[in-house]
């Protein structure tokens, strides 16, 4: 990277020593590769596919038409607001420290659990995501395999662990692939969008705008029967849930050059491109389906049929090969995510075993305990919550629709808190990607008001276990934190602790090979 000069370097490593930590990682990550993670993890190609059923069969065209980039707008404030508060505090596991700084050692730690428990269990979900894609794909037409938990259980352990092994390897693999996933997304899915438009009977645009209620039989019971209204909102979900995980860029700021500028930038740009590029793409879809009623009917194999019906089966093979790289690099860059976060938390005592999960290899400059602990659970997730159900809802079903409130909520308590912290000691400073104070605080109410949609939204049926495992979790945690954390866990570095750090620091970067 020519234009990282040695007056940069520097900055970044005042930075990071001015919060009390080494350079252990390794920065290796360019701007675009900072903006590459985050859109590779929202990955239009992943749950812009495998969940489109949220859509299709709820309010149909205008779920997509007007829905989806309703959704992506409040997908954005999130962003927005992350972006300011990233600038100013660019380190791993961003999101934990942000809840520290503008908060205390509650906040900073009940956002570390919230993030990590999401991002764990949404490594499962993309992952079994691509599974399913695989199955419909390849697994079952041409080598005839049969979905069952053995199956499955060995697929995934299969795509993770190759996942786990890359990111072991070290950042400037990932960063070359996660890179190239980038642009494989960007080619796909403008790919994907002119052969739906040449396979199209018609071209019914109004469709596009066009509400429908199919909510319960006539939409394949994807969603309970319900009001056009509610059906409406509930397919907000196929965006909202789609373009998340872009607090990836803000995992990764360690690793990524010219952080403060470079974070923010990363963060916003992923869900901007991959709002207009989902949205091309969705509507090309839609215009593609012969019969929006026979579409609904499908439920949740609505894109399978769909091409089945209109592209030609070599075409469409080469599209689903390209769709399945893309949904396995897009795990890829989560096992990045969840493993830096995990490496951010034990590096402060947050997390049992910290001191090897907090290790960082010299070989590879990467979090090596940490990789494997975070694709390890994501695995043991989805095996132990698929052999249990709750009357006839598996665990699994259960517990992957509170993944992304727990995401959100991760999202929402360090910008609500930035939202009284701007201005006093514990956020006086600002970075150089600065809104100014009127738009960071008006985004920071747009986020809490989004936060309490989404988890309305998120508790309806046939979701509506996961209020009760919400709660749950929040209960769970007030006992341990009273009971224990509350007297052992100190939290990121502040004031004094800071300057007390520094000889080891300068030991920890030595240990690294760090120059």
């Amino acid at each position: 990277m020519s234009d990282y000069s040695e007056t940069d370097k520097k900055q970044d490593l005042h930075i990071l020593h001015s919060m009390g930590y080494a350079q252990e990682l390794e920065r290796r990550m360019s701007q675009f590769s900072n903006f590459a993670v985050s859109f590779s993890i929202i990955c239009i190609l992943s749950g812009g596919i495998n969940s489109l059923a949220q859509a299709t069969a709820g309010a149909g065209g205008a779920a997509i038409g007007i829905g989806w980039p309703l959704g992506c707008f409040i997908s954005l404030v999130f962003a927005v607001a992350m972006a300011q508060i990233s600038s100013a505090y660019p380190t791993a596991g961003g999101l934990y420290h942000w809840g520290s700084i503008l908060g205390n050692r509650f906040t900073g730690w009940l956002t570390a659990w919230f993030n990590l428990l999401g991002l764990v269990t949404v490594l499962g979900a993309i992952n079994v995501g691509t599974y399913y894609f695989f199955m419909g794909s390849f697994g079952t037409p041409y080598f005839g395999l049969e979905d069952t938990t053995a199956t499955r259980i060995i697929f995934l352990a299969i795509i993770t662990g190759a996942q786990a092994l890359v990111n072991h390897m070290g950042i400037g693999l990932t960063a070359k692939l996660t890179d190239f996933s980038g642009y494989l997304i960007f080619a796909t899915s403008i790919l994907l969008a002119i052969v739906c438009l040449a396979a199209a009977d018609t071209y019914e645009v109004g469709r596009l705008f066009t509400f429908s209620n199919y909510s319960g039989e006539a939409g394949g019971n994807v969603w309970p029967q319900t009001s056009g209204t509610w059906v409406f909102l509930l397919g907000l979900l196929l965006p909202i849930y789609t373009i998340t995980g872009y607090d990836a860029s803000a995992h990764t700021s360690e690793e990524t050059v010219k952080a403060a500028e470079s974070v923010p930038r990363g963060m916003v740009s992923s869900v901007l491109w991959s709002a207009l590029f989902g949205y091309i793409m969705l509507c090309a879809f839609v215009l593609m389906i012969p019969n929006m009623d026979e579409a609904a009917k499908q439920g949740w194999n609505v894109f399978f049929w769909a091409m089945d019906a209109q592209v030609h089966p070599l075409i469409k093979d080469i599209l689903y090969l390209a769709i399945f790289v893309s949904q396995w690099l897009c795990g890829l860059a989560t096992v990045t995510s969840v493993s830096r976060m995990i490496f951010a938390f034990s590096r402060d005592g947050g997390l049992p075993a910290s001191k090897p999960l907090s290790k960082v290899s010299p070989t590879h400059r990467s979090p090596v305990a940490a990789i494997w602990t975070g694709s390890v659970l994501s695995v043991l997730f989805v095996w132990g919550s698929s052999l249990v159900s709750i009357g006839e809802t598996p665990v699994y079903t259960i517990v992957v629709s509170c993944t992304v409130i727990f995401l959100f909520f991760s999202f929402a308590i360090p910008i609500t808190l930035g939202l009284f912290a701007w201005g006093t000691s514990k956020w006086d400073k600002m970075g150089p990607w600065n809104l100014g104070e009127g738009m960071f605080k008006l985004f920071a109410i747009l986020s809490i008001i989004a936060m309490v949609l989404i988890f309305v939204l998120g508790i309806q049926p046939p979701n509506d276990w996961a209020l009760y495992i919400t709660v749950g979790f929040l209960v769970v945690t007030g006992i341990i934190w009273f009971g224990f954390e509350s007297r052992r866990f100190r939290g990121p570095p502040i004031g004094a602790e800071v300057a007390r750090r520094q000889a080891e620091i300068a030991a920890a970067e030595k240990a690294v090979g760090e120059v």
